[in-house]
């Protein structure tokens, strides 16, 4: 078979590709740094259309079809995890975007068994003589897509890094091909407060050699991967693959030597970063990127062991509820991984689940450990599954407390300002 051909007898361009969104059509797109951007920029231009929804996952960009208040009704976008442009057009009152609740690992088979994608619109790099693209950056449910969704339609660009593992999607499972080259995003490494490297030193000393790390993204786990270097034989499994392990591997602190579980490779479901930690994955037989479900399965993550889950929250209350993906009712991320790694980091044989926050918020005027969780907060990770909380002032080790030892455990890592009062409120309440 000539693949070249075939390729070239499915390649047309955007405007021809988007005459298959029909009203009521379900699309499905790449998610993060791989999120189709020939279709985001110009699916408002779609003329005659009601009610088509389209499914994203942390959208780097800001696009038409849900920012703006004339696409109500015409267009709506449905989030797996809210980010900057999502969360303004909620806050505004724009009825375009609405949140997929989920646990990452369940998010694309839950998604097809509910609503079967009719497009699923994908990224990929460019096709090598074997009929072969890659999904390139994330396979977290990228694969599941192809192979279920009634129509395949990749935009190819040479600036998508090919990659390994479960990435591989071969031009005969692709409906059409659009050549769209533009620059794949970059999410630079944010500097770590003074804050965060406290409460890093904490979660460092939890952290012994030849332990198999899950590490989010933002000021605290860069603040931690800062304090490993002196760490050794540490092994990566993780929902996102970020730039402070390539730092780690680097130091010769990462070697993933002594991963019970794929020893040797870096095993993650997307990765989103630098330019260049994107040369660093390309084409890396080093670093697999397979499908969200099997990554990020409580049951698989478990079989690591010595497995340390590091994940931030937004508010901890006094019984050990975490809200990560919201602010009382106002939607600001969402659940994502972390209950998957936590659980499965828990469950493992020397394992850690590990929550970080700072102990206050709004600089310092408010507490982030409180009584009762914000009315209408949803919870991420239930008190029945939470293992460590770590702020600036310590280390709460909750797993198997009674909610008396509980509320004492995080007063004593709650701000001084605010521990009179906490107190006093879980009294009030009945906690202690």
């Amino acid at each position: 078979m000539n693949w070249v051909e075939e390729y070239r007898k499915k390649k047309i361009g955007i405007d021809e590709a988007l005459k298959n969104v029909k009203s009521n059509t379900k699309i499905v797109t790449s998610m993060a740094a791989m999120e189709a951007q020939g279709l985001l920029r110009n699916l408002h231009r779609v003329e005659n259309v009601e009610n088509v929804a389209v499914a994203t996952c942390l959208n780097i960009g800001e696009y038409p079809f849900f920012t703006l208040k004339e696409y109500e009704g015409r267009f709506l976008n449905e989030s797996w995890f809210h980010s900057v442009g999502a969360r303004k057009a909620v806050s505004s009152g724009l009825r375009t975007v609405t949140y997929i609740p989920n646990n990452l690992h369940n998010a694309g088979v839950e998604r097809i068994m509910a609503n079967r994608p009719d497009i699923f619109w994908g990224v990929a790099s460019p096709m090598d003589k074997n009929g072969y693209m890659t999904v390139s950056l994330s396979t977290v449910y990228e694969r599941d897509m192809v192979e279920q969704a009634k129509m395949v339609i990749m935009e190819v660009n040479d600036r998508a890094p090919k990659t390994h593992g479960d990435t591989h999607v071969h031009i005969s499972e692709v409906d059409y091909v659009i050549e769209n080259n533009f620059d794949i995003p970059e999410l630079p490494d944010s500097e770590p407060s003074g804050t965060e490297m406290e409460i890093a030193g904490h979660i460092s000393s939890l952290v012994a050699d030849g332990s198999t790390l899950q590490i989010g993204i933002g000021g605290i786990p860069n603040a931690v991967a800062r304090l490993m270097e002196d760490k050794r034989d540490l092994g990566i499994h993780t929902e996102m693959f970020t730039e402070s392990m390539i730092h780690l591997f680097e130091k010769g602190s990462i070697t993933n030597r002594r991963k019970t579980l794929w020893p040797g490779k870096f095993i993650a479901t997307f990765a989103l970063g630098t330019r260049e930690m994107y040369s660093f994955i390309e084409d890396n037989p080093g670093v697999l990127l397979l499908r969200g479900s099997y990554v990020n399965d409580p049951y698989v993550v478990a079989q690591n062991d010595n497995m340390v889950s590091i994940n931030t929250a937004i508010t901890v209350d006094l019984t050990g509820q975490v809200c990560s993906e919201a602010i009382g009712t106002r939607h600001y991320s969402g659940t994502g991984g972390q209950l998957d790694t936590h659980r499965g980091a828990s469950m493992a044989r020397g394992g850690k689940g590990i929550i970080a926050l700072r102990s206050t918020a709004k600089n310092g005027t408010v507490s982030t450990i409180v009584p009762l969780l914000p009315l209408g907060s949803p919870v991420t990770v239930p008190r029945q599954d939470i293992d460590y909380v770590v702020t600036e002032f310590g280390v709460a080790h909750l797993k198997g407390l009674n909610v008396f030892q509980r509320v004492d455990a995080l007063l004593n890592i709650s701000h001084p300002d605010f521990r009179v009062e906490l107190r006093k409120q879980a009294s009030d309440l009945g906690l202690i």
